[in-house]
């Protein structure tokens, strides 16, 4: 009998639909295809527009106009709001600088220092042995904090997966900080359009990679609700202990 012939195992399909449960979970984390085209478009309006005029007011106008649409559709759809309200506060943030200094490039420029930040944050916490991934997704798997003491194999998963992050990151600042400074706008505007997805996607695609691989996650509130079942079982037994053990009052 070949592989092809042997049937699908228990393991395998726990396997695959532990890759399932990490895959969804990722995506509903970092926004999906709707939360990359909410980080990418006010950036990419922004440079077109500045490209075509060279007018910084109306690409910087532009830009935050098409961040508050957004929030705006995602209101109307009842639907999460943190990844557009992030993008708002990044391109008001980036409109402020570039207005303040009158050069366009600082319209970037909050977002590489986030970019930076973030970075050194994944390679701290994870040396300080409180990977900042795990800090992120452990809420989303409904695992909270557990995995730092119960759950070693997937401690070591969000390790590399935030060792990966910070390095990715750090890779595009170090492509992005001497931009910056040589050179002109446009040109460092479309390279910084065109490194917002793909760092994004490796990244990723590398946590899904070690994620699939490690235990499952424990669900610290399926057992917390366990416990409270069985809190309520034995105080409902012994409600019924104690009644029956009562001696029944003699009728007159």
């Amino acid at each position: 009998m070949t592989s092809l012939d042997k049937p699908t195992t228990t393991t395998d399909q726990d396997a695959q639909a532990a890759k399932e449960v990490t895959e969804a979970a990722l995506f509903e984390a970092f926004g999906g295809l709707r939360g990359m085209v909410e980080t990418v478009l006010p950036g990419l309006l922004f440079v077109t527009i500045f490209t075509i005029n060279k007018d910084l007011h109306i690409s910087a106008i532009a830009a935050l106009a098409v961040s508050l649409v957004l929030v705006a559709v995602r209101l109307v759809r009842r639907d999460t709001v943190k990844h557009a309200f992030s993008g708002v506060f990044g391109v008001a943030f980036g409109v402020v600088f570039a207005m303040m200094t009158g050069n366009a490039k600082d319209f970037y420029l909050p977002g590489m220092l986030y970019t930076l930040g973030l970075a050194l944050a994944y390679i701290v916490t994870t040396i300080a042995g409180v990977p900042l991934i795990g800090l992120i997704l452990g809420p989303v798997f409904k695992e909270n904090l557990s995995w730092r003491t119960r759950n070693p194999g997937r401690k070591k998963a969000y390790a590399k997966a935030s060792w990966a992050w910070g390095l990715i990151l750090l890779g595009k600042c170090a492509i992005l900080f001497p931009m910056y400074w040589w050179a002109d706008t446009t040109k460092f505007g479309w390279v910084l359009v065109a490194l917002k997805i793909p760092p994004f996607l490796l990244a990723v695609y590398l946590t899904w990679m070690f994620l699939a691989k490690a235990p499952p996650p424990i669900d610290v509130f399926a057992e917390m609700e366990a416990e409270e079942r069985a809190e309520k079982e034995r105080a409902e037994k012994e409600r019924e202990a104690a009644a029956a053990a009562q001696p029944s009052t003699p009728e007159a």
